[in-house]
């Protein structure tokens, strides 16, 4: 006999044997045992949750001749006849290729034969999504009042495509993904009885690549079996999925969230020696941040909300310590980027790299993310305190005379000197602002001081992506900052406008050719005047 894939000899038979759908699987047993039979189910959830297995499972049980609490007896002649592929009572279509309205019509006119062997004839349509508009017009009928023999399963990911006529028409049962943790005792089951030889962490590994799919998790185990023959451990899952472990991770990340280029891209000419995928690498790390934040605005309940060991759950408390909210945010859209450019890329790794060496200085980005990231490493700089190195003497140490505890006076403060000139006065209020708040200065240093005009002091912007500047520095809050500031320096009635380059042009060249047509409809009757674009004429 020829070798059947994991996936398929561990297809659960009865409903005891499902994973992680307790809720659903209830529900089918109480139907069955009560005798309350809908006519049309709806099965929809991500790939590998079950769908297609529980609907195997219901469409041998409803017809069992002596069904135990629901679930099929496994012996009688229906289970027996059931079991086989080839049997008549069971339909299996697959939307997919099968989505036109002939073969819906075809359906239609079968659905009325009775079954040969039960009590109920099962109809089971697999994606059906796929089906056409003509071939679900053509379904909704049989599907809204069928023969009393007739039961149809509908299964899709992604239910959000069929029409409300059928949705109206159908008892639907969301299958949810499967935890890690049900997943890692299935895969130990299966290794088990095969007689293999797995460690728990390769277990876990395979389960949190399956991202709640048991199918996938099957698939995967049966992949790494074959590579190790027989033998499992965590390297050989890496390289197979071509995955890092978690301590590479951690100093990756580490290396980006201390501004560490040389470390950084040290650990990428590792991981490429290594033959591991960057795409795949990406991923990781952008999953590596997003449990960061969940760890930074999460504190409690780290373990179960990430699947988590505690000790795990510790390490990225601490790692999280040392990144801002806004750090995370910018790394994780960093590699989400970075995994769609390599798509399209011949060279991964130099999109690798230069992603890398971008979360390394956000001083050079653009962005009120980047901003954001610079204004908490200034914030996190300041609340930490700066030490600043002793003014070299011009007397060297060892020449100074000695006095002993002698206190000298303070130094009476001297009052700054009034500004001689508008720049002057600018920059005096510029500290006064960055004293005030850190962030406004940061806004203020972006643009350039042109003078005073018209009681107004104008700092200009380039036209590049500063229109959010001028409008942050345009809050209430703001401007009442800068305003005590500015009337400080320059001696009162004196307040900030801030423009992006050309804008002041533009409004200049507006308003005179406003005031020009009020000139003229003031000379001559509005309807009669008629105005003529002749750049398009």
């Amino acid at each position: 006999m020829s070798y059947q894939a994991l996936y398929r000899t561990w297809r659960p038979e009865y409903f005891r044997d499902i994973v992680g759908q307790d809720r659903i699987v209830t529900t089918l047993i109480n139907q069955i045992t009560s005798g309350r039979i809908p006519h049309a189910y709806l099965f929809c959830g991500s790939r590998g949750t079950g769908k297609t297995t529980t609907a195997k499972v219901l469409s041998r049980a409803i017809n069992c001749l002596n069904p135990e609490n629901g679930e099929p007896c496994g012996h009688c002649e229906a289970c027996r006849q059931l079991e086989n592929e080839n049997n008549l009572d069971i339909v299996e279509i697959d939307a997919a290729s099968n989505n036109g309205v002939d073969e819906i019509r075809d359906l239609r006119d079968k659905v009325k034969y009775p079954p040969t062997i039960g009590r109920y004839k099962v109809y089971i349509i697999d994606e059906v999504h796929m089906l056409s508009i003509g071939a679900f017009n053509a379904l909704l009928k049989t599907l809204e009042e069928p023969p009393a023999h007739a039961v149809f399963i509908l299964a899709t990911t992604e239910p959000q495509k069929l029409p409300a006529t059928i949705l109206s028409r159908c008892q639907r049962f969301d299958f949810k993904r499967i935890p890690a943790s049900l997943i890692e005792g299935r895969l130990e089951q299966v290794a088990t009885a095969d007689g293999d030889q797995a460690d728990h962490e390769s277990i876990a590994l395979i389960a949190r690549a399956a991202e709640g799919g048991m199918r996938d998790a099957l698939s995967i185990l049966d992949m790494c079996l074959s590579y190790g023959s027989g033998k499992l451990d965590a390297q050989i899952v890496r390289e197979v999925l071509g995955a890092s472990d978690r301590s590479f991770l951690f100093d990756f990340v580490g290396a980006l969230i201390g501004n560490d280029v040389p470390r950084a891209l040290s650990l990428i000419d590792r991981l490429m020696r290594d033959g591991r995928d960057p795409a795949v690498f990406c991923r990781e790390v952008t999953g590596h941040a997003r449990s960061l934040l969940v760890a930074k605005t999460c504190g409690e309940g780290l373990e179960d909300l990430l699947e988590l060991t505690a000790e795990d759950a510790q390490r990225l408390r601490d790692q999280a310590e040392n990144a801002s909210q806004a750090r995370l945010m910018r790394l994780m859209d960093l590699f989400i980027q970075a995994e769609n450019d390599m798509k399209w890329s011949t060279q991964q790794r130099v999109v690798l790299e230069l992603n890398a060496v971008r979360a390394c200085h956000p001083e050079r980005e653009q962005g009120e993310e980047a901003l954001e990231d610079r204004i908490a490493v200034l914030e996190k700089t300041v609340a930490e305190g700066v030490t600043l190195a002793p003014a070299p003497s011009a007397v060297p140490a060892k020449d100074m005379p000695v006095r002993e505890s002698v206190k000298a006076a303070p130094a009476p403060k001297k009052s700054a000197p009034p500004p001689e000139n508008e720049e002057q006065a600018w920059q005096q209020a510029f500290k006064a602002i960055g004293r005030a708040d850190a962030k406004i200065g940061i806004f203020l240093k972006k643009g350039r001081f042109t003078g005073v005009k018209d009681g107004m002091a104008v700092v200009e912007y380039p036209p590049d992506g500063s229109e959010v500047i001028v409008q942050l520095l345009g809050r209430p809050d703001k401007k009442e900052i800068i305003d005590k500031a500015l009337g400080e320096a320059f001696g009162g009635g004196v307040r900030l406008r801030a423009v992006v380059q050309g804008a002041s042009q533009r409004e200049s060249a507006a308003g005179q050719s406003r005031r020009a047509l009020d000139k003229i409809y003031e000379a001559f009757p509005r309807d009669k005047i008629e105005i003529v674009d002749e750049q398009n004429n």
